[in-house]
């Protein structure tokens, strides 16, 4: 009897085969990329979250006129919100290495819902820095282009540069659905609803990204788009105060650091702080009415899109260093004609304006963005994150100056001016930047892309 029991246990040993063990990386990637329909679902949250930045340049003559608070006392709000989303996103970058993509995502725009509907019951300035300036500050500043930077840099070694000029473009997009929209709420039922509505907005956006975002290639099988093999995931990385800040000091120790942060400060300045912030009231004092000249803010968000997709694809292409040069100086000659623009109807300079400063709106986002990976390789998102802040210090200084410059001087003029001198100023800078040794040329780049087929 124990023999036969023996027996009866070893034979399934002799004739049953042991299957292969399965694989654990494939061996071709799939005809279609995971990593587009990853861009594809931060393209579409970055749209949704984009509906609370349209708000800020239509509150201000609401509010000005319900609260009687001065443009100063709104401008300081927006400026805060401005500091706050460029000074989170190198902690909201180092958060995403430890916590992953999609729940700082979720979380931050749970908080900017937050932030916008509490607007609605407020009675006092000081709510008003609190729930706009704090909270969707915060919220906003980990929906950043470090969030951008993140999915590009983790998703795709070639096309990189499209890539970020087309999620770049994502926030101009959001502006373009929701700014009509908004301005027209704020003139038929006021400010409150047009609160409630980018509320919402940022909350339906939150289940989509739990649902479809994906934290790495990894943890689908596939190597990064473009990548030659398998790049395992690598491991959380605690203490993301710690590590964000020692990218900060580890960089500051550069000079390109210090021209990027400087170029990044004066476009901010020229564009979130200025344009779009002010450019309604302005062309409201020049008896426009808030609807049109809201639209022509939409326009700007269209040749956004084309211009900063087009400049991801001159970035794979052609210097960044002389391609910032040229965007900055561009920019700076349109807004020293912008004071002689404004007027109370649309006329046709005005509209080549719009589509001129349009192009150039966020631009220098992918080759700013290329110059970082290109002098910071691993650290370059943090990095990234770090110039974003000095882009929104500068917004957020331009925000509230502007403001206290039309209380002070009765107009916007003496901020377009100075505005425009200052981008002159950064097309300088930004020809300063020294190329780092041994680093790839974008056309050896391209060639390299081209062979693998990519």
């Amino acid at each position: 009897m124990l023999s036969g029991v023996t027996q009866i246990r070893e034979t399934p040993d002799v004739r049953l085969p042991r299957r292969p063990a399965r694989p654990a990386r494939p061996a071709r990637p799939p005809r279609f990329h995971r990593a587009w329909s990853v861009a594809v679902v931060t393209f579409v949250t970055i749209i949704g979250a984009a509906a609370f930045a349209s708000l800020p340049g239509l509150l201000i003559e609401p509010l000005h006129t319900e609260f009687d608070w001065s443009r100063g006392t709104i401008g300081f709000a927006v400026s805060v919100n401005l500091a706050l989303y460029g000074l989170t996103a190198p902690f909201a970058a180092a958060l995403m290495d430890r916590f992953g993509i999609r729940r700082v995502v979720a979380v931050a725009l749970t908080v900017i819902s937050a932030g916008s509907l509490l607007t609605v019951w407020m009675t006092a300035a000081w709510q008003l820095v609190l729930y706009w300036g704090l909270l969707v500050g915060l919220g906003s500043g980990s929906m950043a282009l470090a969030f951008a930077a993140t999915v590009t840099n983790r998703w795709f070694v070639a096309r990189r540069g499209l890539v970020t000029g087309i999620l770049t473009a994502a926030g101009a997009s959001g502006q373009l659905v929701f700014l009509p929209l908004l301005s027209w709420l704020v003139e038929r039922h006021g400010w409150r609803p047009a609160a409630v509505t980018v509320a919402l907005a940022a909350a339906a956006v939150v289940p989509f990204v739990w649902l479809l975002l994906r934290d790495h290639p990894a943890d689908v099988g596939l190597p990064p788009y473009g990548a030659p093999a398998f790049v395992p995931k690598p491991p959380p990385v605690p203490g993301a105060a710690r590590r964000a800040v020692g990218a900060l000091v580890r960089a500051a120790r550069t000079g390109p650091f210090w021209l990027l942060a400087g170029t990044f400060a004066i476009c901010g300045a020229s564009t979130n702080g200025l344009v779009k912030t002010h450019f309604v009231p302005a062309a409201h004092d020049h008896g426009m009415p808030i609807t049109a000249a809201a639209s022509l803010l939409a326009v700007v968000g269209v040749f956004d899109v084309i211009g900063t997709i087009a400049s991801g694809w001159f970035t794979d292409r052609f210097d960044a260093r002389r391609l910032l040069a040229v965007y900055y100086a561009l920019r700076g000659v349109s807004l020293l004609f912008l004071p002689m623009l404004l007027a109370p109807s649309v006329h046709p300079p005005m509209v080549f304006f719009i589509v001129f400063y349009g192009l150039d709106w966020v631009a220098t986002v992918p080759p700013t963005i290329a110059l970082c990976r290109e002098h910071y390789g691993d650290d370059s998102a943090i990095v990234f994150g770090w110039v974003l802040a000095s882009h929104q210090i500068g917004a957020a200084a331009v925000a509230f100056a502007g403001g206290l410059a039309r209380d002070v001087f009765g107009s916007y003029d003496v901020v377009w001016y100075a505005s425009g001198a200052l981008c002159a100023t950064a097309a300088l800078m930004a020809l300063v930047i020294r190329r780092r040794p041994g680093a790839e040329n974008p056309v050896e780049r391209l060639e390299s892309q081209t062979l693998n087929g990519s």
